[in-house]
């Protein structure tokens, strides 16, 4: 017998989605095909219902109601979007997850690496996915803190001051080699991606939501280049590095890339802005006990006290730190956080807040690894020892 109107080696068709708004109402729809090319597919439709799939089935609690007018499974959503991901970025689930849990949790991401890696179509991807208004700007020497922000303008019919937006007035936004434009246009995204809003000419305006900012730049190559000060780097959630694919990950890679059209084109979103503003949501109200706040404190207090660092971690990072890792306690399926979730999410979230002195620079430690060393001698909450 045939589920809801359909075999496992076809996509959906108009006419097997009348069956599968009958059925969903009863909780047992059951998806047997395992394309990832049907994902997108099924969630566009579902979604429509207010409803969400989980694990192949549409479970009977997934009913308009709260806040958003849903209530969905986060753990079963990401995972629908990092497969969805996958169709595009071969190999690197750790750096699709961490941009997830970023989107999770309202923050912004710096895609950190060499050129041709994929830092572009990680964020483009991304978007896709998500089904959210996308914008692009390359930053060169010339861009303008206006081609951000937005400007204001006589309109010659009215007569009257009319705000023309800029690249930010979307819900995705790709800043490309933001290292590469000088630090009065940088600035202009500093009230953008703290307060979700821009303000122009004394008029402040609301981002839509969800908001976030991906940004990319390459570390090599400083030629031409004016490096993100602190203040700019401590706005960003996380730091994400890509790096070079295995010998059969780059197989997989040029063979999907050979044909007449890139893979990019064809995604398919998988959830829209309410699925994701839901699901930060949730972040919420993930439990944080006092001994996790006091490791998280501990953590931030030694970076500032650390020889070999000139600046530790800032309150912010600190914030950011409990944020990472109730998104992790929410995606393993738990309402409290472990201490194994802020040592998972630390090198991420804290790792480019750090600015090292100059003698360790020349010894040649890294922020990475003078944190990681950190990790391993303070002691961790209720671990036996």
């Amino acid at each position: 017998m045939r589920d809801a109107g359909f075999c496992s080696n076809c996509l959906f068709t108009e006419n097997a989605v009348a069956p599968l708004r009958t059925n969903m109402h009863a909780g047992t729809l059951l998806i047997r095909s395992t394309s990832l090319q049907l994902l997108p597919f099924l969630y566009g439709k579902i979604a429509k219902e207010g409803l969400a799939v989980y694990n192949g089935r549409v479970p009977p609690t997934a009913r308009p109601g709260g806040k958003t007018g849903m209530s969905i499974d986060p753990r079963n959503l990401v995972y629908a979007l990092r497969q969805n991901i996958r169709l595009v970025i071969v190999g690197k689930d750790e750096a699709i997850e961490q941009a997830l849990i970023a989107m999770l949790c309202k923050g912004h991401v710096l895609i950190e690496d060499v050129p041709g890696v994929g830092k572009t179509t990680l964020a483009g991807a991304l978007a896709k996915s998500l089904n959210c208004s996308f914008k692009r700007i390359q930053f060169t020497p010339d861009v303008m803190p206006s081609d951000i922000t937005g400007f204001t303008m006589v309109n010659i019919n009215t007569g009257e001051m009319e705000y023309k937006p800029g690249a930010v007035n979307a819900q995705i936004l790709l800043a490309d080699e933001i290292n590469r434009t000088p630090p009065k246009t940088q600035s202009s995204l500093l009230e953008v991606m703290e307060e979700g809003q821009v303000t122009v000419d004394g008029v402040t305006r609301e981002l839509p939501r969800p908001f976030m900012v991906l940004a990319t730049q390459n570390p090599i190559d400083f030629v031409g280049t004016y490096p993100l000060p602190e203040a700019q780097m401590d706005r960003f959630f996380l730091r994400i590095s890509i790096g070079y694919p295995s010998i059969e990950e780059e197989m997989d890679v040029l063979d999907r890339y050979s044909g007449q059209e890139s893979p990019l084109k064809t995604l398919s979103p998988v959830c829209g802005a309410r699925e994701v503003i839901a699901m930060q949501e949730m972040v919420g109200t993930v439990y944080c006990s006092r001994e996790v706040r006091s490791y998280v404190a501990t953590i931030a207090a030694h970076t500032r006290q650390t020889p070999a660092l000139q600046l530790g971690v800032s309150p912010r990072g600190a914030i950011a730190l409990v944020r990472a890792a109730q998104a992790c306690a929410v995606l393993a399926g738990r309402d409290y956080i472990l201490p194994d979730d802020v040592r998972r999410m630390a090198l991420p979230v804290l790792s480019h807040r750090l600015v090292l002195t100059p003698e360790a620079r020349m010894k040649g430690y890294s922020a990475e690894t003078l944190l990681q060393q950190l990790l391993d001698t303070l002691p961790v909450p209720g671990k036996l020892t």
